[in-house]
């Protein structure tokens, strides 16, 4: 898939951030052109902050053209130096790159467009996306009470077929949790959250992984400098725990802890296998063997998303009842909470 929007988008950019010179000779339409590359965040009313992340603060907004709700996603500017100017708009093509390349699938969020405001001068300050407005994340859903078991297989389900989209189309997300799930109004999933995603098909990637670090996987904690798909797939391993539990399966908060703990859950799989999920609770063999398989410590060994959807255990009439564990787990592998504001 060619990627011909980042590129009209990147030059616009970088159109916008250059103010025409005083002796400009060019027609009043020819500048007016330039500067109108972008449509204007001022087309949106913006009405409240709905969250705030490391990459921007996102806002509910109504398109004052439609009157349909929306929500604005501002991207946080670093400020200085015209390198790191740069490197703010990169980044916020890459991910509305990620987004409209996914656009139309049920289980990730719409992308809209991508906006700017401007100065008197025409000047490019601030850019923004705007994506449909959803419902909360799937952490505040979290903090009422734990998954089923089929709850968490719908839930999952609908996490690994926008997951196998994405890697289908060569996008890796770098973040998955529950702050960047969205629940909408029919209680159906979308993966929102892309200020840390790369495409295969976009240039100017960062090699600096920055991705919430209880869901790294143990391949990045252990300095490993490229993203690849198997990284989700382990994030979505912790998601699943999570949704059992209602609790983090790390709660580390160095990387060298956390790498620890991914090891002790590896030593935990490797010699009590599907036992090790015992703290989980009422959850069958075939969902065992799935969540293993989503956390297997070396990404060779993890499932695709693809093969996980394929797994026996979303099959309906094959949920078996936990068989009794013959083995006492020595450290749990699913730790408490420390935190728990998280």
């Amino acid at each position: 898939m060619r990627f011909g929007f980042s590129m009209a988008v990147a030059a616009a950019a970088m159109a916008a951030r250059k103010r025409p010179a005083q002796d400009d000779a060019r027609p009043a339409k020819a500048r007016k052109k330039r500067q109108a590359r972008y449509k204007s965040v001022e087309a949106y009313q913006l009405l409240e902050e709905i969250a705030e992340g490391a990459h921007g603060v996102a806002w509910k907004a109504r398109d004052l053209r439609t009157g349909a709700m929306v929500a604005v996603k501002w991207i946080r500017r670093e400020g200085g130096d015209e390198a790191t100017e740069s490197e703010t708009i990169q980044a916020c093509l890459r991910e509305a790159d990620c987004l409209a390349a996914c656009r139309g699938h049920p289980g990730i969020v719409h992308f809209k467009n991508i906006v700017a405001d401007t100065d008197t001068a025409g000047d490019s300050n601030n850019l923004y996306i705007v994506m449909e407005l959803l419902g909360p994340s799937l952490r505040s859903r979290l903090t009422t009470r734990p998954f089923t078991e089929d709850e968490t297989r719908d839930a999952m389900r609908q996490l690994l077929e926008a997951v196998e989209k994405m890697h289908a189309i060569g996008v890796i997300h770098r973040d998955i949790n529950p702050d960047n799930i969205l629940v909408g109004r029919d209680g159906k999933l979308k993966i929102c959250g892309f200020g840390c995603a790369i495409s295969g098909h976009v240039g100017n990637v960062p090699e600096k992984f920055t991705g919430t670090l209880q869901y790294r996987s143990p391949d990045h904690l252990n300095c490993c400098q490229f993203a690849g798909p198997k990284d989700d797939i382990w994030a979505l391993g912790c998601v699943m725990a999570e949704l059992l539990t209602g609790e983090p399966l790390i709660t580390a908060t160095t990387e060298e802890d956390a790498l620890d703990a991914t090891m002790e859950l590896y030593d935990d799989l490797r010699t009590l296998e599907e036992e090790a999920f015992d703290d989980i609770g009422d959850l069958s063999l075939a969902g065992r063997q799935l969540l293993a398989g989503l956390l297997a410590f070396f990404p060779d060994e993890r499932l695709t998303a693809a093969d996980a959807l394929n797994h026996r255990w979303f099959t309906v009439d094959d949920v078996e009842p936990k068989p009794s564990a013959a083995v006492q787990a020595v450290h749990s592998v699913l730790p408490k909470s420390q935190d728990s504001s998280r």
